[in-house]
Formats: C-alpha cells, structure tokens, sequence
C-alpha cells in the first residue's frame, strides 16, 4: 500500500535551459538525482553534505552545486552513491514530515499547485505510516491539507 503513495514523478531543476538536478521526497528523505558526465571518472566526482549546505562537484574543479539547502538534514544518516551514470544523494530530513518547495534554498521551488499536491501526498504517507493495514492511496483532502509535521495519530500538535 504504501508503495502507491510513493512519489508518482521526479520534479526538475532547470537553470538555462538545462536540467541541473531531479528530486523527490518521502516523509523522512529528500532524494536528489545528477546525470554524470560520462567523460569523467568516478571516482573524481565528490559530495559534501552539512546540516544546511551541499557540495557537489569533480575534484580538482569549481563546484557544480554549492548552496544552502531548504532546511537542514541529518548528516549522519545522509549520504550519495554513484550508480549507472548518475549521483543519487539522499538527504535525511531533520524534521520528518516537513514538505520541502526544493532541496536548494532559492532555486528551482515548486509551483504553489505543486507544493500543495506535494504536501497532500506527504500527509496521506504519514496516515498510512500510523495506521498500517489501510489503504489510504485513493483518499483526498477537501480544503487545506494539514501539515504532515504537526499531525500526529489524529490530533493536530500545534
């Protein structure tokens, strides 16, 4: 069941007409996706992740991504892999259950229709997280969705 409430599609970071980076997110992680330049080694490629920032680059060279992140993440349960041609970095988030606009403070937010899709699907993962055996995935919010960071088994929390 909770499979279907799995992010449906990737969002994309476009900059100049390019595709910079493709994201999505569950409850506790944000997931971000690099396509590799295929004329690089791998073993070149670098990330640095901090509570509030992210590195991304090939050693010897300016950075490809360095920025502050929307919020701040676990590092010590973060980390990125390398894998057919792609850097798969997956952010553990701080505060489970926060809806992010974007991994990248300022760059790329979703459209305020998409965040509100974004947060429904958030809350509706959360449900099915505290009421296992139900099937949540057909089921829609009329009106504002709650937070799914202040709902806690029924009871608003804030």
């Amino acid at each position: 069941m909770a499979e279907k409430l799995a992010p449906e599609k990737r969002h994309s970071f476009i900059h100049g007409g390019q595709k910079v980076f493709e994201w999505d997110q569950t409850l506790e992680e944000v997931n971000v996706y690099i396509v590799l330049p295929s004329d690089v080694p791998t073993k070149m490629f670098y990330c640095k992740i901090q509570s509030k920032h992210i590195e991304v680059g090939i050693k010897g060279n300016p950075p490809y991504l360095n920025h502050d992140l929307t919020c701040p993440v676990k590092t010590d349960s973060s980390y990125w892999t390398l894998e057919d041609g792609t850097m798969h970095i997956t952010l553990q988030k701080r505060d489970k259950g926060q809806t992010w606009s974007s991994p990248i403070m300022g760059q790329g937010q979703l459209d305020p229709y998409s965040a509100d899709l974004e947060q429904k699907r958030l809350m509706l993962q959360r449900f099915q997280e505290e009421n296992p055996g139900f099937d949540f995935s057909l089921a829609q919010f009329t009106g504002n969705c709650p937070d799914p960071r202040t709902f806690m088994g029924g009871i608003r929390t804030d």
